[in-house]
C-alpha cells in the first residue's frame, strides 16, 4: 500500500482564542473607533444614494 489514504483529511486544530482584559481607555477607543467606520458608511450609502451632505457649501444672499 502507498503511503496516502483516501477521503477527507481533518483540519488541525486552532487554539482557542483568549479573552484579553482590556481596560476602559482602549474599550472607548475601540467603541470609538467602530462609530467612526459605521458613521463613514452611512455617509458614502447616502452619497451613493444621491443625498446631498448636510450643511456644507456656501450660502447665497437674497439680495442683487
Amino acid at each position: 500500500m502507498s503511503g496516502r489514504q483516501g477521503g477527507k483529511m481533518k483540519p488541525l486544530k486552532q487554539k482557542k482564542k483568549q479573552q484579553q482584559d482590556l481596560d476602559p481607555e482602549e474599550q472607548a477607543f475601540k467603541e470609538k473607533q467602530k462609530a467612526d467606520a459605521a458613521a463613514k458608511k452611512a455617509m458614502l450609502n447616502n452619497v451613493k444614494a444621491g443625498k446631498p451632505l448636510v450643511g456644507g457649501g456656501i450660502k447665497k444672499s437674497g439680495k442683487k
